[in-house]
């Protein structure tokens, strides 16, 4: 497999870890394999993470998407979020999208990119065919 074709999630716990840790990763980028900074906004030091490794995908966290259909506050902050990935150059994924509601809010803040249970739920391997087939219309 190309590297290009690996996109490895990067949970904030990790990318803390010793400087062995964190030479590893730098080794994987440089060789091409992409790196996706996981859960972001729930560690206490994200925006160090994003600062200090080339990261090229912000996955945000559930929380701020389940929140940001409640409160204009969460959905400025998870617009700040797209917002400044967008500046960085990094794309952008949306955890835990369950509703239509969700799904516009992102959309009007800029995210492209979008995973949860609107889209599908998790499932065997075997099941995915069929699925695929359903939903394409195929």
């Amino acid at each position: 497999m190309p590297p290009e074709c690996l996109e490895l999630e990067v949970t904030e716990s990790l990318a803390a870890q010793d400087e062995p840790v964190q030479a590893a990763l730098r080794e994987l980028k440089a060789l091409g394999v992409r790196l996706a900074l996981d859960d972001f906004g729930t560690g206490y030091s994200s925006l160090v993470y994003v600062q200090k490794f080339p990261f090229d995908l912000l996955k945000i966290d559930r929380a701020f998407v389940a929140q940001a259909a409640l409160h204009n506050r969460d959905r400025h902050l998870l617009d700040a979020m797209i917002q400044m990935a967008r500046h960085l150059d990094l794309q952008v994924l949306a955890e835990g999208v369950e509703c239509d509601e969700q799904q516009q809010i992102l959309v009007a803040c800029g995210c492209e990119l979008a995973q949860g249970f609107l889209f599908g739920r998790p499932m065997p391997a075997a099941h995915l065919r069929d699925w695929l087939r359903e939903r394409d219309g195929c």
